[in-house]
């Protein structure tokens, strides 16, 4: 949660008037507090962690939810049980790299939750060929960001900055969220 990316995404969203609120699953306050790396926590444990979170801070009602990478992916698996307003996927891990035969797409077919997923052009999970194939709801909207990486990061021979992609992430957001 307090890397520079989602610092930078929550600093941007924040300065456009939308409460942000962060945290780190189990797995991750673990290797923060022992320094060590460690495999993430199974599905049904990080789902769960989310679902309680979205307790603590009132319910899903007044809430879009959403993560970078799997924190986006497991956000979209609960957003429908949550009955949130909407989630936003920062980088969504469509499939590992390499292995675009191996998707984790499944409960994006039938989400209800309007949801935008953020993905840049040359992520190695999921590139605009990738996506182009799966059958996704029609509440999702996927938005392309140029050049950039999975965090993205564009190439500096694109003439973009990671600074530009990050900051029409946050609009994409801001305006996303506005909507709701």
């Amino acid at each position: 949660m307090d890397s520079p990316f989602m610092q930078r995404v929550a600093e941007g969203l924040a300065s456009s008037g939308i409460r942000v609120i962060r945290f780190e699953f189990p797995y991750m306050q673990r290797r923060r507090d022992t320094g060590k790396r460690g495999a993430p926590d199974p599905g049904p444990i990080l789902m769960q962690f989310f679902r309680d979170t979205i307790d603590k801070v009132g319910g899903g009602s007044s809430l879009v939810i959403g993560g970078k990478s799997m924190g986006g992916r497991i956000a979209s698996m609960v957003a429908d049980e949550a009955d949130v307003l909407g989630s936003v996927c920062l980088g969504y891990p469509f499939h590992p790299p390499g292995r675009p035969d191996k998707t984790r797409t499944r409960h994006l077919e039938n989400l209800r939750t309007s949801t935008l997923i953020l993905q840049g052009t040359r992520d190695s999970f999921g590139s605009p060929e990738d996506v182009a194939r799966y059958k996704l709801s029609p509440s999702i909207r996927v938005k392309w960001l140029e050049d950039g990486d999975h965090s993205f990061k564009p190439r500096a021979r694109s003439g973009r900055t990671e600074a530009d992609n990050v900051g029409a992430a946050i609009a994409l957001v801001a305006e996303f969220i506005s909507g709701r």
